[in-house]
C-alpha cells in the first residue's frame, strides 16, 4: 500500500534549519519584550511613579496597539518581499524598545510601548507567513514546535537575566539588552536569509484595501479567525492572575515563584518539539482534541487548589502547559495551512491582530469575573474563571474541527493536479 504524500517526514536542509533558529530568536526577543514587563512592573511603578491602574494601561497598550497594526498592514503584507517587510517591522520594534530604555516619564513609556506594539505585534504573523511560504505541511509542526519554545525559552533564560540586569544596572538595562540582541538578529537575517518573493507573482489586487476587504470577506478564513480568536482567549483569561493566584491562595512565596516559571518553562523546551513532531506524524485535530481534554482537566484541577507543596505546584503547571501547547502547535499549524499564497501575509496580519484583540478583551472580562478584598486575600471566583475557559476551550474545538476540514480538502485537492509520475516518485 502506498504511503500518502502528506504522511511523508521531510527532513530539513540547512537553509531552512538556519531560517527555524533564526526564527526562533526572533521570537525570543518579542516574547522576552511583552514578558519582562511584569517582572519589572515594581521597578517601574516606583521608578516613575505609575499608579497600578496606569501600569495596567502601559500593558495593554501593547496588545491593542499590536491589535491595530495588523488591521493596518494587512492590505500591504503580500506586496513586497517577506524578508524586507520583516526587517522594516523588526527595525520599529527595535526603535520601540530602545524608547522603553531611554523612557524616564510615565508618558514616554507608555509612548514607548505603543510604538513597540505598533510594529512587535506584526512580526509574529510575518514569521508565520514566511514560515508557510517555506516549509511543506508536514514540516510546519516541528517548526512551530521550534519556534514557539521562545515563550518557554523568556521563562528560563530571559525574564530572570533581565531581572539580574536590572538589579545590577537599574530597569532601564533590561530593555537594553533585547535591543543588543535584537540588533544582532537582524544583521544576521539580512545577511544570511535569500529574499520571500515568490508570492509577488499570484498578486491580482491593484490596491491594498482591495486586497484586505478580499481576504477579510473570504468564508474559509473567517473561520480561521474565529478559532484563532477562541483559542487566544483561554490562556489570556488565566494568565494575568497566575502570580497572584498562587501567592494569594496557594501560598507560594514571591522567592519561590521565579522557580514555579522556570521548571514550567524547562518542561516546555522539552515538550515542544515532541508536540511539534507529534503534530507532523499524526492527525492534527486529534492532537489537538487530546491535548483540549487534558487542558480541560489541569484547568479544572488548577483553578479550584488548595495549598499544596511547591513540587505539587510545579507538576500541576507543568502537565497543564503541556496540555495548552498541545492545543496551540496542531492549531497554529492547521490554521497556517488556511490561505492561498497570494493572500498569506494578509490573512496571518488578521489573524495576529484578533489574536492580539481578543487577548486583551479576555483579560478584561476575566477581570469582572475575579474578585479580591485586598491586596493580600485570596482571589474570589477563580473556580468560575476555570468554567468559563473550559467552555471556550469545548467552543475552539468545533471551529478548529471545521479548520482541520478545510485543510484536508485542500490539501487532497493539491494531490489530485499532480501527475501520478510525480506523486509515485515522492511516494518511493
Amino acid at each position: 500500500m502506498k504511503q500518502s504524500s502528506t504522511n511523508i517526514i521531510l527532513p530539513f536542509s540547512n537553509y531552512q534549519k538556519l531560517v527555524i533558529a533564526l526564527l526562533a530568536l526572533l521570537q525570543f526577543t518579542i516574547v522576552l519584550d511583552f514578558m519582562v514587563l511584569a517582572p519589572l512592573g515594581d521597578y517601574l511603578m516606583k521608578s516613575l511613579s505609575i499608579t497600578p491602574k496606569g501600569f495596567g494601561v502601559v500593558v495593554s497598550s501593547y496588545a491593542f496597539s499590536a491589535g491595530a497594526s495588523g488591521i493596518l498592514a494587512a492590505g500591504f503584507a503580500d506586496k513586497f518581499d517577506r524578508k524586507k517587510i520583516l526587517l522594516f517591522f523588526y527595525a520599529g520594534f527595535i526603535v520601540g524598545t530602545l524608547c522603553c530604555a531611554l523612557a524616564t516619564t510615565y508618558w514616554m513609556l507608555l509612548g514607548a510601548r505603543i510604538i513597540t506594539g505598533l510594529f512587535g505585534g506584526v512580526i509574529g504573523a510575518i514569521s508565520m507567513t514566511i514560515m508557510t511560504d517555506l516549509f511543506e505541511v508536514n514540516q510546519r509542526g516541528r517548526v512551530m514546535g521550534f519556534v514557539q519554545m521562545a515563550f518557554a525559552a523568556s521563562q528560563v533564560l530571559g525574564i530572570p537575566i533581565g531581572l539580574y540586569f536590572a538589579n545590577l544596572w537599574g530597569w532601564h538595562s533590561s530593555f537594553l539588552m533585547i535591543v543588543g540582541l535584537a540588533v544582532l538578529i537582524a544583521i544576521t537575517i539580512v545577511i544570511k536569509v535569500k529574499p520571500i518573493d515568490k508570492h509577488l507573482a499570484l498578486q491580482s489586487d491593484k490596491s491594498a484595501f482591495l486586497h484586505l476587504w478580499h481576504a477579510v470577506s473570504n468564508k474559509s478564513y473567517q473561520t480561521g479567525f474565529i478559532a484563532t480568536a477562541f483559542l487566544s482567549v483561554g490562556g489570556f483569561m488565566l494568565m494575568p492572575f497566575s502570580s497572584a493566584y498562587l501567592i494569594n491562595n496557594i501560598n507560594i512565596t514571591p522567592q519561590q515563584l521565579p522557580m514555579v516559571f522556570m521548571f514550567t518553562g524547562i518542561a516546555s523546551i522539552i515538550i515542544m518539539p515532541l508536540i511539534g513532531k507529534l503534530s507532523d506524524k499524526i492527525d492534527k485535530f486529534m492532537l489537538f482534541s487530546a491535548g483540549s481534554a487534558l487542558a480541560v482537566i489541569m484547568i479544572l484541577i488548577y483553578t479550584n487548589l488548595v495549598p499544596i507543596p511547591l513540587w505539587q505546584v510545579v507538576l500541576v503547571n507543568m502537565v497543564l502547559f503541556m496540555g495548552i501547547m498541545s492545543r496551540m502547535i496542531p492549531a497554529t499549524t492547521l490554521t497556517m495551512s488556511i490561505p492561498d499564497m497570494k493572500d498569506r501575509g494578509a490573512f496571518m496580519s488578521v489573524n495576529a491582530s484578533l489574536q492580539q484583540m481578543a487577548g486583551g478583551i479576555a483579560a478584561l472580562c476575566a477581570g469582572l469575573i475575579v474578585t479580591q478584598k485586598n491586596s493580600t486575600s485570596p482571589l474570589e471566583n477563580y473556580g468560575i474563571l476555570g468554567i468559563v475557559v473550559s467552555v471556550i476551550i469545548a467552543v475552539c474545538c468545533i471551529f478548529v474541527y471545521r479548520v482541520s476540514v478545510m485543510v484536508k480538502k485542500k490539501q487532497a485537492d493539491v494531490i489530485q493536479d499532480i501527475p501520478k509520475e510525480e506523486l509515485q516518485l515522492s511516494e518511493v
